[in-house]
């Protein structure tokens, strides 16, 4: 099982590296990162949080089996509509706040076989797909809150700031 980084480690907070090649390693780490994100009871996962600075997120709306998703170097190519929801964040663990995101959006990537897919989506998925894509670019849902919220947020911030110091 691998480790979900929080908040404020340092790989949270850079853009991630393209995939370059999708070999056994490469497939490994998507299949543990689908176990983490089962463990943790999240509904998507990118390598960022679990320590890697790759462009790949695994997503699960639905909770079965054929509700995976893998997206390799993905990429927002439309989005409409405006909706607002309470989000949270295994890496933020503790802190959740209403985030504005897109209501729909389609996202162009690849599988983790390398075949280049289009995925159309609403409602929890697409929030979803928007959160772990800001991951991949080293945006966290609290990046995107407006100061009254960021205010409301601040104590948890600051205590998982002073509970990585003492794990450093």
């Amino acid at each position: 099982m691998l480790k979900v980084r929080t908040y404020p480690d340092a790989v949270l907070s850079h853009r991630a590296a393209p995939v370059k090649r999708i070999d056994r390693e490469f497939l490994r780490l998507v299949n543990e990162m689908f176990d983490t994100m089962y463990r943790e009871k999240g509904v998507g996962l990118a390598a960022p949080q679990v320590g890697e600075s790759l462009q790949v997120c695994v997503v699960n709306c639905t909770g079965k089996k054929d509700g995976e998703l893998v997206l390799v170097n993905p990429a927002i190519i439309e989005s409409s509509g405006e909706v607002s929801d309470e989000e949270g964040c295994l890496s933020v663990p503790g802190i959740r706040s209403d985030v504005i995101r897109a209501e729909r959006v389609k996202v162009r990537g690849y599988d983790q076989n390398g075949n280049e897919i289009e995925v159309t989506a609403d409602g929890l998925q697409a929030r979803c797909l928007q959160h772990e894509l800001d991951h991949l670019n080293g945006r966290l849902f609290v990046d995107r809150l407006g100061e009254a919220a960021r205010m409301v947020i601040r104590p948890g911030l600051k205590a998982l700031e002073e509970q990585h110091k003492k794990q450093a």
